[in-house]
Parts: C-alpha cells; sequence; structure tokens
C-alpha cells in the first residue's frame, strides 16, 4: 500500500475515527485503526465491537492495500508533523510514514484481523437531516443513567412511528422526552430502539447539521451513514421501562419562570448545598419564589425570584444538579413547572409548548 495525504485531511479522519477505539482491551487488534487505500480514497476504521466509526479521506494512491495501525501513536505522530504532504508506505504489516524530514515506522497488523463492521442492508434505510436528529439527543441523552445495576437504562429509547420519533431518556430520578415530526425522507419503521449514549456521542461529533443521514437497522444492530461516514452501533436487549406511567397528568400547580433566572439563582444556592444530596429548598407561593438551602457544619443561602403561580403555596425539595441539566437544554427562555405535592414528580417544558419537549424531576425529601 502506498498513498500520500495532507496532513490536515488525515488529522482529520484519524480525529473523527480514534473517538471509537477503547482506551484498554484485551484484544490488541482494536487498539488500531484499519487504513484501506483504493481509486482516489483512505478509509479509516476504528471499533470497540459495540460502536464501529468509519471515514473516507481524499488521498493520491500509488498502490491499492489495507493495513492497521496503532491508533494512539498514529495520532500522536499525526499532531506533531509539520504541515506538508504525508506519505505511507507498508511492507506487510510494517508502516512507514514519511513528512518533510521526518521518518517514522509503526508496527501494524494484518488486515484480515481486523473484526468485520455489522452486516446492514441499507436498501430499507430511511433518512432525516443529522441536525434534527442531534436535537433529539442533545435533549434527552443528559439524562441517561450510568448505574450498571440496570443496563437498560443506561441507554436513549428511540420510539420510531410513521409520522414521528421521540426520544426518552431516564436514571429514574430524572426523565427528559421529546417529540418531532418525521419530515420527508421516506418513513422509518415502528420500533423502539435502546441505543448506547456513545453512539450518540459519534453522531452529534461527526455529522454537520445539514448532513443527510441514511438510517437503516438490523435485529441487534443500528447504522447511519451519509456520503463519506459510517457509524454502526450495537442495540441495548431488553423493554424499556413504561415511562409514560410516571409522568404526572394531574399536576394543579402551575408556575412560569425565567429559565436564565432560575438558573442563575438555583446556582448561587448549589455553593452551599450538600456535597451528598445537593438538596436546595424551593418555596413557591403568589408572585414569588424562595430559595433556601442549609447544610450542616457548612452554612447557609437564601434567595427568591419573581415569578407568575398559579395554586397553593408548595415547598419542594430538588437536586440542584439535576435542576441546572434540565434548564440548560431548556429551549425557551420561559419554562413552564407544573406540580402536585411536595413528594410528587415536578415537571418542566418551554413555556410555549414548541417543540414538544418535557423534563421530569423527583423530589427529594425535605429535612426541617
Amino acid at each position: 500500500m502506498k498513498f500520500t495525504i495532507t496532513r490536515e485531511a488525515l488529522q482529520s479522519g484519524l480525529g473523527a475515527v480514534a473517538s471509537a477505539i477503547p482506551t484498554r482491551t484485551t484484544l490488541p487488534v482494536l487498539s488500531n485503526i484499519l487504513m484501506k487505500a483504493e481509486e482516489d480514497t483512505v478509509h479509516l476504521s476504528g471499533t470497540d465491537l459495540d460502536i464501529s466509526v468509519s471515514l473516507s479521506v481524499p488521498a493520491d494512491i500509488s498502490e491499492d492495500g489495507a493495513v492497521t495501525v496503532p491508533a494512539k501513536k498514529l495520532v500522536e505522530i499525526s499532531r506533531v508533523l509539520e504541515d506538508a504532504p504525508v506519505k505511507f508506505t507498508t511492507d506487510g504489516a510494517q508502516v512507514e510514514i514519511e513528512c518533510g524530514r521526518s521518518k517514522f515506522t509503526l508496527y501494524g497488523l494484518a488486515e484480515d484481523e481486523f473484526p468485520a463492521f455489522p452486516d446492514v442492508d441499507f436498501a430499507s434505510a430511511w433518512k432525516m437531516t443529522a441536525g434534527d436528529l442531534q436535537t433529539l439527543i442533545e435533549r434527552t441523552s443528559f439524562a441517561v443513567s450510568n448505574e450498571e445495576s440496570r443496563p437498560i437504562l443506561n441507554g436513549v429509547l428511540w420510539q420510531l412511528r410513521p409520522e414521528e420519533s421521540l426520544m426518552v431518556a431516564t436514571n429514574g430520578h430524572r426523565l427528559a422526552k421529546m417529540r418531532q415530526a418525521v419530515n420527508g425522507g421516506g418513513a422509518p419503521p415502528e420500533a423502539d430502539l435502546i441505543i448506547p449514549p456513545k453512539a450518540l456521542q459519534q453522531i452529534q461529533k461527526l455529522y454537520a447539521k445539514d448532513a443527510v443521514l441514511e438510517i437503516a437497522r438490523t435485529d441487534n444492530h443500528l447504522a447511519f451513514r451519509s456520503d463519506d461516514r459510517k457509524v454502526y452501533t450495537r442495540l441495548i436487549e431488553g423493554p424499556y421501562p413504561n415511562y409514560d406511567q410516571v409522568i404526572p397528568k394531574d399536576n394543579d400547580k402551575e408556575a412560569i419562570v425565567n429559565r436564565s433566572a432560575l438558573e442563575a439563582a438555583v446556582r448561587r444556592m448549589a455553593v452551599v448545598a450538600s456535597d451528598q444530596t445537593h438538596r436546595v429548598r424551593l418555596r413557591f407561593e403568589d408572585g414569588g419564589l424562595k430559595f433556601r438551602v442549609r447544610t450542616p457544619d457548612l452554612g447557609e443561602a437564601e434567595d427568591e425570584l419573581p415569578l407568575d403561580y398559579q395554586g397553593e403555596s408548595l415547598e419542594i425539595g430538588f437536586n440542584a444538579t439535576y435542576l441546572l441539566e434540565i434548564l440548560r437544554y431548556m429551549p425557551d427562555e420561559d419554562v413552564r413547572m407544573t406540580f402536585k405535592a411536595p413528594e410528587r414528580a415536578a415537571t418542566f417544558a418551554p413555556a410555549s409548548g414548541d417543540p414538544e419537549y418535557l423534563c421530569l424531576v423527583m423530589p427529594l425529601r425535605l429535612l426541617d
């Protein structure tokens, strides 16, 4: 294999693919990037067996071929090269790299040791813009669980229907849900898919917002592709909890508050909140919202905001970290919050109702 590539194209391709390489693995070839040269393109691929990424970059190919190269060292080399064409030559699994007066030799592994990517047929694929999908991901994936004891909640639920798609994520204490109409590109198949957040991060990172994605699936895998890049992910198997059951339908108290002002107040209270519970006490009453934090052996804090509130006075406790995460992704400047009782779930949504977006937070027990 012989080819010459610009330093910029090499770095761009390696940066995209390297994020799919596991930091630790018992299978040496998984620490490598597969480089395959053909026609006027070099295809770069990486995988951890659950998520696979492939990217194509232009190059001047003198001799077709393929080899796997240690990813970490190849990325480090690309960062220190001068801004000049980079020449790759292989002799078996040995890779020679030349750039200006610099020369490197890396010892790789043969192409046939690299795992095959999942066999996904794009003949029945549907399409959507990367920007629409990235909005769904950004507004929901922050709420996934990190606890290994509940692996289903470690994924994001993507519910596909002929006219809409909906994403949901929860860790049992907070929940984020967003609904989006399907716009062109063919109707997706009706399915409930549970996707690892790491795969969704690749979608956010690798694709421009205006890119048109083809999406296809098998029973165990989901695949995304555009003109020059592909992402494959293994799906998480099992039934997702009935999230609709925990979303309150009878919350009869409602408050509308400025998102930025609420976020700033919660952030101030979080400074003195307990490092274990992050508990902040909120008291809603006609015309105002009062905040209070009392942490033994540390200190106290109080604050208040004007707001539009309807209902009887209510005092409720929340994890400040969860509130800040929700407010960070709330698309409107005004937030509608609803409540039932201090021990019941509260909801947060854009005051305008558009987009159709809802977050839920379970309260913390208040200690007098």
